[in-house]
């Protein structure tokens, strides 16, 4: 009987992410689409994780619309699949149950058939509403175990060993990832995901794991890596070899680098596996030609360049040299062995062959989600304090520890990575680390997001956010997201329906942003349209009532002009400053109100994050000069007090 293996296609969600920065637009997508349908995979990753987000923030398009298009095309072929936070969903904030249902029915409805849940602190209590709605609506609940590893700690001089001073035990052992699995499994999850979102997990560590996973748990178990540090197709052959039921992979043009391995090298080792994947590649090698155009495309728009391409590969033409063929043939024959190492160098050698971007050992040595490491460097970047990489690195450990030993995956490696360089900076200054801490930091250690795998020392609980006993997020307070009426677009609601509300909740500014010029949009065609037909109108009586349609064309005039905004005033009090350079997400005060020295005045995104601005001075607002959604650079001046 032949072995079968099922396929998870990311080229259209995590692939596009992990490469192009997830600016792939409708239209590209549908080029793709009716080769999709012939493809067979067995499952197509398309939307969760960045997609919702960027789709609204650059290309101006509705997520929904990309859900239910796609759907639309490919039909019940693959089943659709989205990436999702648990209790925060796509979103940074913990949600009501009622939010949930409602996210998960019309995600279903919209035509989803697996969510992928996963929690950032791995707290299994954060993802039991997610499955519970997903599988009411008929979906199936994919629950993702987040791989990660124990800080490399520094090393302990001689005298504090020999004052009993030891680093932590290892946390994150099989074990630990185990229990998990199993907690998810009696929550009632349809299969099990080993989410290496770093692709920091080794060919023997995965191994063993899935054995244990199949040995104690009946449920499909998927496996899902990057290749940023150079395992990710070493651990996917591991995986297969150890009897893993789903891998997940990107098609050829999408591949390897920051991605996931290529479905075309899979398909090789398969084939000298006897394992069926039920994909047919003459529809994979269609959707790569339509893939390799759409990267050119995407790379001249996000990078302004194009990037080396690996050399083209189509399994079912093209003949391999003997010298690759023989590194496939040893790379199985490691595997079967166990022999990591082999295993790893040929892997590497086939990828190296076909011109895919060889590992990136800083990334593996610092034991860090790609991803994170990039956020930090293109942060101290904008600061122009890039010279202090090397020291933020080196205190991730600390940081990460002092918060409670999270896993380092969206949004937690993301709040790590900025405390480390907000640490970095305060120590450059002469200012007590943790002296600037972004909100989602105070949130995560003060307990908002969850249980973390090790307790948090109450002292620094204290410290960070004024309390010392662990405070869980409060569903029953939650506040749903204004939802005004818009003068400018003829007094229509913001969120008209149920699933531009849902939007509004999970992205507030980015949602109130799209939604307000779509519906601007709108009216201001249907205006002009209106405005056309009674021109004609006016036109026809012209010479019988100049004088009043002269009045009437000069009160029109005065309506529709914009009121100019008040020049600013010479600056003569204290002033606010952007500490760092971001976007104004919230202000908290206005012009005449009396302010105490280290009241919040205002609220400063960067880089996803949400950093508190506070006043050094007491006095009065005199003026305001950024406005909500206004991006502005370090030191830039924001509000002035007299």
């Amino acid at each position: 009987m032949v072995k079968k293996l099922k396929i998870r296609d990311l080229t259209l969600r995590d692939g596009q992410q992990s490469s192009f920065a997830t600016r792939m637009n409708q239209a590209q997508i549908d080029r793709c689409l009716p080769f999709y349908k012939e493809a067979d995979f067995y499952a197509m990753e398309v939307w969760g994780g960045a997609v919702p987000d960027s789709v609204m923030r650059y290309l101006n398009e509705n997520p929904w619309t990309r859900l239910e298009t796609i759907h639309k095309a490919v039909g019940n072929v693959s089943k659709l699949t989205a990436l999702s936070r648990g209790r925060n969903l796509f979103g940074y904030a913990p949600y009501t149950d009622e939010i949930i249902d409602g996210f998960c029915r019309n995600a279903i409805e919209s035509g989803l058939g697996i969510m992928r849940i996963f929690d950032a602190l791995n707290d299994v209590n954060n993802v039991k509403s997610t499955v519970k709605y997903v599988k009411q609506y008929g979906g199936i609940a994919d629950c993702a175990v987040c791989y990660t590893v124990d800080p490399k700690y520094p090393e302990i001089g001689f005298f504090a060993r020999l004052f009993g001073k030891k680093n932590p035990k290892p946390v994150f052992t099989d074990a630990y990832f185990l229990d998990k699995a199993k907690q998810m499994a009696a929550l009632g999850a349809d299969m099990i995901t080993i989410k290496d979102m770093s692709g920091l997990i080794p060919p023997k560590r995965v191994s063993g794991l899935i054995k244990l996973f199949k040995q104690h748990i009946d449920l499909p178990v998927d496996f899902h890596t990057h290749c940023t540090p150079g395992y990710g197709l070493a651990s996917v052959v591991a995986a297969i070899v150890a009897g893993v039921d789903i891998v997940d992979t990107n098609c050829w043009w999408f591949a390897g680098g920051t991605g996931a391995p290529a479905i075309e090298l899979v398909y090789v080792f398969c084939q000298k596996l006897g394992i069926d994947l039920g994909v047919n590649m003459r529809a994979v090698a269609k959707i790569n030609g339509e893939l390799k155009e759409i990267r050119k495309e995407l790379e001249l728009s996000v990078f302004g360049a194009e990037k080396p391409l690996p050399k083209p590969f189509d399994p079912l033409v093209d003949e391999l040299p003997a010298a690759i063929d023989a590194e496939f043939d040893r790379a199985i024959a490691a595997a079967k062995a166990d022999d990591e190492a082999t295993l790893v160098d040929a892997c590497r050698k086939i990828e190296a062959h076909f011109g895919f971007p060889a590992p990136n050992e800083l990334v593996q040595k610092a034991e860090i989600p790609g991803g994170m490491y990039s956020n930090m460097v293109a942060q101290l970047k904008q600061l122009k304090s890039e010279e202090i990489l090397p020291r933020a690195m080196e205190l991730i450990p600390s940081v990460r520890l002092a918060a409670g030993l999270p896993p380092l995956v969206t949004p937690t490696s993301q709040i790590v990575g900025a405390q480390a360089v907000n640490c970095a900076l305060d120590e450059k200054a002469g200012r007590p680390m943790y002296s600037n801490k972004s909100s989602q930091f105070v949130n995560l250690v003060k307990g908002e997001y969850g249980k973390t795998p090790v307790e948090i020392d109450p002292e620094f609980r204290f410290k960070i956010c004024g309390v010392r006993e662990e405070t869980p997020y409060d569903t029953s307070k939650y506040k749903m997201q204004p939802n005004p009426e818009l003068p400018e677009a003829g007094g229509v609601k913001l969120a008209e329906n149920e699933k531009e509300v849902l939007l509004l909740e999970l992205f507030p500014m980015v949602a109130k942003t799209y939604l307000t010029n779509c519906k601007k949009a709108a009216y201001e065609k249907s205006f002009k349209a209106k405005a056309a037909k009674a021109v004609e109108k006016v036109a026809e009586a012209a010479s019988a009532l100049k004088d009043k349609v002269k009045g009437k064309v000069q009160e029109l005039k005065e309506a529709m002009q914009e009121k100019a905004p008040a020049e600013p005033q010479p600056i003569t009090g204290n002033t606010v400053n952007a500490p760092l350079p971001g976007r104004v997400i919230a202000i908290a005060v206005k012009v005449g109100d009396r302010v105490k020295a280290d009241q919040e005045v205002l609220t400063l995104e960067a880089m996803k994050m949400e950093n508190s601005i506070t006043t050094d001075y007491a006095g009065t607002v005199k003026q305001i000069l950024v406005s909500e959604g206004e991006t502005v650079p370090t030191d830039a001046v924001l509000i002035e007090i007299e």
